[in-house]
């Protein structure tokens, strides 16, 4: 007999999620699941669910939509590594993996399909004709163009000011979208007609960014350390903050068979959510999952896939030219007094705000 997941509900009845960074469903299937208490799902009599409900008829499994969520996730993935590696959730109308071993597996096993990461297979056959160079001279000039319009302010909100603009206007110049249109055009559904699927994510990349320059500023040593710090330092650091803090926090994928993963077997057909932030703080991965180490040797990221993409080339330029841009305008930038990043979202997720003093 096969293993069985932890079983809340069964599957049926869930709904494609043909792009992993849609935002998921946050309604129940009708007449499957109650919830009962936030993070508790009250199993119900059904021939579907498996085998019959723990004493008390509850499974105490904590839901990565939980109230609170949004503002610390950490806790409810931390309970769902240890103790639900696999479990049906209702909100969701998904399954749902945590572990790292569990999700880098559903993102790349051809047993899981309906997904696509900027990096994955498919983009190093889909472009061919990438100028890197010029890509990294129009990163360049609006990484630049970008922080000298903030330097000359007492005080300047990084995410407002320069990460809502670099990855738009870098794809802007890229494509030949005139600087004035970039908004207009690049940000709405021209993108993808301009800039293919991967570079049309530019949400994804403005969040990474965010991140990312949060995690550099909040520590006077880490900034101090990466003010000239060379490509490669800066690569590195990039890659550990979308470990830490990835801007896409949940991907949905669907099983094609059935799977084996920790905690039993995924049922053919059935949606997955797979928990991208859960995964980069697994300590049987990371040691010292919750540190920011750029020189961390078992470092790893599962936004992006890795093969050859302009977007992902983008985004990693982004953040090298957005350090050397806003360092070489503002050699004294620093956050404003008192003030320190904080990340919301369930889906998504990144600081809405960094508040600097672009002169010290």
């Amino acid at each position: 007999m096969r293993d069985e997941p932890n079983r809340g509900t069964g599957p049926a009845g869930t709904p494609d999620a043909e792009d992993p960074w849609r935002r998921l469903p946050a309604m129940a299937p009708a007449g499957r699941t109650a919830t009962t208490a936030p993070g508790r799902v009250r199993s119900v009599a059904d021939p579907a669910a498996g085998p019959p409900a723990p004493p008390g008829g509850r499974t105490v499994a904590p839901s990565p939509l939980d109230p609170g969520a949004a503002l610390d996730p950490h806790p409810v993935h931390r309970r769902l590594r240890e103790e639900f590696p696999l479990t049906y959730d209702p909100l969701l109308r998904a399954w749902v993996l945590s572990r790292y071993a569990d999700v880098a597996t559903a993102l790349t096993d051809p047993r899981f399909t309906h997904g696509h990461r900027p990096g994955d297979p498919p983009c190093a056959r889909a472009h061919t004709d990438v100028d890197l160079a010029e890509l990294r001279a129009v990163t360049e000039r609006t990484a630049y163009v970008l922080a000298r319009r903030i330097a000359g302010r007492p005080q300047a909100d990084l995410v407002a000011d320069f990460c809502h603009w670099l990855p738009a206007g870098t794809v802007a110049a890229a494509v030949g979208v005139p600087y004035r249109d970039m908004m207009r055009l690049v940000r709405g559904r021209a993108a993808a007609a301009l800039a293919g699927e991967c570079g049309a994510q530019i949400a994804v990349r403005e969040k990474a960014l965010a991140s990312f320059l949060g995690n550099v500023l909040s520590d006077p040593d880490r900034t101090a350390a990466l003010r000239d710090a060379p490509a490669g330092l800066v690569a590195r650091a990039w890659t550990e903050s979308l470990r830490l803090d990835p801007p896409v926090q949940i991907a949905v994928r669907r099983t094609r068979e059935d799977v084996r993963v920790s905690g039993g077997v995924l049922p053919a057909g059935s949606s997955v959510a797979l928990l991208v932030g859960a995964a980069g703080r697994d300590p049987e991965r990371f040691r010292e999952p919750d540190r920011f180490d750029p020189l961390r040797d078992d470092a790893d990221q599962l936004t992006y896939g890795s093969g050859f993409c302009p977007a992902v080339v983008l985004a990693g330029l982004e953040a090298e030219y957005a350090l050397r841009a806003l360092f070489g305008a503002m050699p004294r930038l620093r956050l404003a007094d008192g003030f320190r990043p904080v990340s919301t979202g369930l889906i998504t997720r990144a600081p809405r705000s960094l508040v600097v003093r672009p002169n010290g």
